[in-house]
């Protein structure tokens, strides 16, 4: 069961949620932009089903919906933000805008931030550095579901990267993906459609394959990116392991096994050794380099020569990271976005303890 709805209906009903735990208008509006860009975008685990997680994390006090975000340290291109255990849907656009005033002056801005929450889909971080003709940098670590290759313990999170590159006539390059073989909130969309989970995505709480979509809450783990050994998962254990100490070792945050859990009722970590969830960002100006419309007008051809590839067969073809979740963005923001039943009941659940109507 599922039904669609505009995007001004969710757009007004999430932000009416975020200014009824306290958020001020702009911050509200900012949370609800970042929230339903990943509807938007087709990325349904990151967006309003999520609206109901930060709403219990805001009722057992690990998130402030009034922070004071700060600058603890900086240099000309760098700096280490203190989110203030605010909303990262929140603290994390501020940190990026940070990173790109400082490329406007240094030619390049990288900003590590401690203290923060859940930041919704990466890409929307990333792509705030495109209209300043800029290349955009997002990571964050997350809560630890993953197992290393090799091992049975959940060590890191599903750590997504991703980067945002201008071009000329073309849209731009956008990358933005999880170091595991699938996101969580994929698995979790497989619950509530009750189906199983393709091979590679999860193991057993003994290090087997499985494909039961339940499996974590079993003890078992999701996979690094590859899956297993002979697919390459050791790289994808690698790109996992370099956002966690990008988002967390650099700036104070915690990291591996002690980030904080996202659902409100798991306990948080014993002897956590920094502070919230971390995240990395980057923006570096094109011009820093060589003159930007020339940049552009290669990245043109680039994205025009990848895009003119043969393709094997039954494939039309090939796609330019970003396309996607573009054509997604534009179907759904005209012909409305469609919820799952579950989600629609939580979220009708939620209105009805604010008093607002889903």
């Amino acid at each position: 069961m599922h039904k669609k709805f505009s995007y001004q209906d969710l757009y007004n009903f999430s932000k009416n949620i975020f200014l009824k735990i306290g958020c001020n208008e702009t911050d509200a509006t900012t949370a609800t932009k970042v929230l339903l860009s990943a509807d938007l975008r087709g990325v349904d685990s990151h967006g309003i089903a999520r609206l109901s997680g930060y709403v219990r994390l805001w009722e057992v006090k690990r998130i402030n919906a009034s922070p004071k975000i700060k600058i603890v340290h900086e240099t000309p291109s760098t700096a280490v933000v203190d989110g203030d255990s605010g909303l990262g849907l929140v603290v994390a656009p501020v940190a990026m805008q940070i990173a790109i005033d400082k490329a406007k002056i240094a030619g390049t801005g990288w900003v590590s931030v401690k203290n923060s929450n859940h930041y919704g889909i990466a890409g929307y971080h990333a792509m705030m550095a495109l209209e300043n003709d800029m290349i955009g940098m997002s990571m964050t670590n997350a809560s630890a579901l993953v197992a290393p290759t090799f091992s049975v313990e959940r060590l890191l999170g599903t750590n997504p990267i991703a980067v945002a590159i201008p071009a000329g006539k073309e849209q731009p390059f956008v990358a933005d993906f999880a170091t595991t073989t699938a996101a969580n909130g994929k698995l979790e969309i497989l619950q509530r459609k009750n189906l199983d989970a393709p091979s590679g995505w999860v193991q057993t709480k003994d290090g087997l394959p499985s494909n039961n979509a339940n499996e974590l809450k079993n003890g078992g783990a999701l996979l690094p990116l590859g899956g297993d050994k002979e697919h390459g998962s050791h790289k994808g254990y690698m790109l996992g392991s370099i956002v966690d100490i990008f988002s967390a070792v650099l700036s104070g945050a915690n990291y591996g096994p002690w980030v904080p859990p996202f659902p409100a009722y798991v306990p948080m970590p014993e002897n956590m050794p920094g502070e919230g969830i971390g995240h990395f960002f980057g923006a570096m100006r094109i011009d820093a380099f060589r003159p930007a419309e020339e940049f552009k007008a290669n990245m043109d051809q680039w994205i025009q020569r990848f895009s003119s590839a043969k393709t094997s067969e039954g494939h039309e073809k090939v796609i330019i990271p970003g396309e996607p979740e573009r054509e997604m963005e534009a179907d759904r923001m005209q012909n409305g976005i469609e919820l799952l039943q579950p989600v629609i009941d939580d979220l009708t659940t939620l209105g009805k303890k604010f008093e607002i109507e889903f």
